[in-house]
């Protein structure tokens, strides 16, 4: 099994390598993993920079010593891949961004579509938007990654066309999408980007905005998947179409 990770702010290590993992990440280590001497851990940024370490001792519930020779840097991935995520009901879109995360994805966009029952509004928008934050660096964290997805901040069609008109590849997952998703020419390097719509779908009116981005409609199979799963069943397709799995 792979050791287990945790996020640091900095990788300032002391005399001999030695690093005190403190705060709330150090009691998760110390109090809940019961990490002891001789295990192995990896911090990071959740930028791309991270660290192998061996844990040396432990000090009271919430300090884990370790010992921290060097770090390294990981490179952003490519292509990069960005899911527009339409903002689902209740907490189907922290389960959205969970399982994208898990999955590899690089960045979200939270969307507030024409048809979206939920709309992010004042302190609950922000409240909703800092879940899905949360939701992306602890799933990051569990899935033993060291570059967390961007989650970045809600955004309207006009603003979710401008993206996709600057993308190397953009598609609106559509169930009456006349190509498949698994068919289309894919870019090897650059920006894709995703557009996934709320239950209700997405209005003529958006398709056509985004249509005049670039972004045609591709269908991912027979079956209709919910908002809260295309995301992350497109990009797996992706992932290994575009060789990021191999």
């Amino acid at each position: 099994m792979t050791a287990p990770v945790f996020v640091v702010e900095h990788f300032d290590a002391g005399a001999g390598g030695r690093y005190v993992l403190d705060g709330p990440e150090g009691r998760h280590a110390v109090s809940v993993k019961r990490l002891r001497a001789g295990e192995d851990v990896v911090l990071t940024d959740g930028a791309g920079r991270w660290a192998d370490c061996v844990v040396l001792d432990t000090e009271g519930k919430d300090r884990l010593v370790v010992k921290m020779d060097s770090y390294s840097e990981e490179p952003p991935e490519s292509p990069r891949v960005t899911v527009v995520q339409a903002l689902p009901k209740g907490d189907r879109g922290e389960l959205a961004v969970e399982t994208m995360t898990e999955t590899g994805v690089d960045a979200v966009v939270p969307w507030a579509a024409s048809r979206c029952i939920t709309q992010w509004k004042g302190e609950r928008g922000l409240k909703a938007l800092a879940k899905w934050r949360a939701t992306a660096r602890e799933a990051g964290k569990q899935s033993r990654r060291v570059r967390f997805p961007e989650v970045l901040e809600a955004a309207s069609t006009k603003q979710v066309a401008a993206l996709l008109a600057d993308a190397d590849f953009a598609a609106v997952l559509h169930e009456e999408g006349s190509e498949p998703l698994a068919t289309a020419e894919l870019p090897a390097s650059g920006h894709i980007v995703l557009v996934v719509g709320p239950e209700g779908g997405v209005s003529p009116d958006e398709l056509a905005a985004f249509a005049a981005a670039g972004a045609k409609p591709y269908r991912l199979g027979r079956s209709v998947l919910r908002t809260s799963t295309a995301g992350t069943a497109a990009t797996a397709l992706l992932l290994g179409r575009t060789g990021r799995w191999s």
